[in-house]
């Protein structure tokens, strides 16, 4: 039987349709070819914000060449082709027939400024999928010597983006994105982390007066359930100066409701007796793997912004920076938890002169306890 051809087989239908913003460029370079003096009427926008090379480099072409007189410019095509050389030699392709299509496809050439808001929209989005992107991609770089300075190093290039594009479009009353944020990415429960979490609870019993200097540490920063109830548990006795060991600590698992009731105590006995190590290094190692599982959720988070259509410019500033204050949370605990330790002033000497007399004055003590 002689095989049919099939239109479908060329893998033409595969390829993606242009988005809306690929006709207001067309439009606006339409209106710019036609009418040159309409570049006064987008002063802000640069070939930078095209989707294309070839609509960026006819942008850049219509930007750098003087405009031509009015008069002129109707009787001959001097300028278009002048234009259409400067432009190939920045990218191959372009035909003086293109330029033609661009100026019969311009609907109104007045409507040039409202063509720029929608080519500038649809930039923002752009940068701002990128830092997002980058931002989750390095999250996740294992090759990395110094992962969270780096990952730290993406989210501020990202918060950078977010306020240029705050400063550039003006807010409105919708503000929150529509797109519901994706999921909250878990933190991987691998065994390294396991193991890790492990070490640190047995490590902290050992010696409870570690915790006390460990307030930085959340339970929401454990990969597993009971050691967040334990790591709880540890400061919770911490905090009442109670006695810490490994029944004090399986007791106030038992108090809290955090031990399963099919479960064998032994096994927590066991976890918690065997130390190694420093309880700050455990500590600072779990930190690091949730921080940098909060900057991957962020960078998806704002991703997802990013590819719902509807979103305007300002929702992804209003979506964006709600994210990022979750990173801001936990990179100051972070700062507490990898900065040098103070050095505590020395109290005043009972010897000092007595003050004036006036009225009495609240005094705080010498070093205040971190509450949590």
């Amino acid at each position: 039987m002689p095989h049919t051809h099939d239109p479908n087989e060329d893998g033409l239908d595969t390829i993606p349709p242009p988005q809306p913003v690929f006709y207001a460029e067309q439009a606006l370079l339409g209106a710019l070819l036609l009418d040159p003096q309409r570049l006064s009427d987008v002063p802000d926008i640069t070939s930078n914000a095209f989707s294309t090379a070839a609509h960026a480099a006819l942008f850049a072409a219509i930007r750098s060449l003087p405009r031509p007189d009015p008069a002129e410019h109707t009787k001959n095509t001097q300028w278009l082709d002048a234009v259409l050389a400067a432009a190939g030699k920045q990218t191959r392709g372009l035909t003086a027939s293109y330029l033609h299509t661009l100026i019969q496809v311009c609907p109104w050439p007045r409507h040039a400024s409202a063509y720029a808001r929608m080519i500038d929209a649809e930039h923002a989005r752009r940068l701002l999928r990128t830092a997002a992107h980058r931002l989750a991609q390095t999250s996740r770089n294992t090759s990395l010597p110094h992962p969270v300075p780096t990952t730290l190093a993406e989210a501020d290039a990202l918060a950078s983006v977010v306020d240029d594009i705050a400063a550039h479009f003006q807010p409105h009353s919708r503000t929150l994105p529509r797109t519901s944020a994706s999921p909250t990415t878990t933190i991987p429960a691998d065994e390294a982390a396991l193991d890790e979490e492990r070490l640190l609870l047995a490590t902290a019993t050992a010696y409870p007066r570690d915790i006390e200097q460990m307030l930085w540490l959340s339970s929401k920063d454990f990969t597993h359930s009971l050691h967040a109830g334990l790591w709880q548990c540890l400061t919770s006795l911490a905090r009442r100066r109670a006695p810490v060991d490994p029944v004090t600590v399986l007791w106030e698992a038992q108090q809290c409701g955090i031990l399963d009731p099919r479960a064998d105590p032994r096994d927590v006995l066991n976890l918690l007796a065997e130390s190694a190590g420093s309880s700050q290094h455990w500590g600072e190692r779990i930190l690091q793997r949730s921080l940098l599982t909060v900057a991957h959720d962020i960078g998806r988070r704002v991703e997802t912004f990013t590819n719902d259509p509807t979103s305007t410019p300002y929702q992804f500033v209003v979506g964006s920076r709600r994210a990022l204050a979750d990173l801001s949370a936990v990179r100051t605990r972070w700062y507490h938890a990898t900065s040098p330790a103070r050095t505590t002033q020395p109290a005043r000497s009972r010897a000092t002169a007595p003050p004036r007399a006036g009225p009495l004055q609240p005094t705080a003590p010498a070093t205040a306890r971190i509450s949590r």
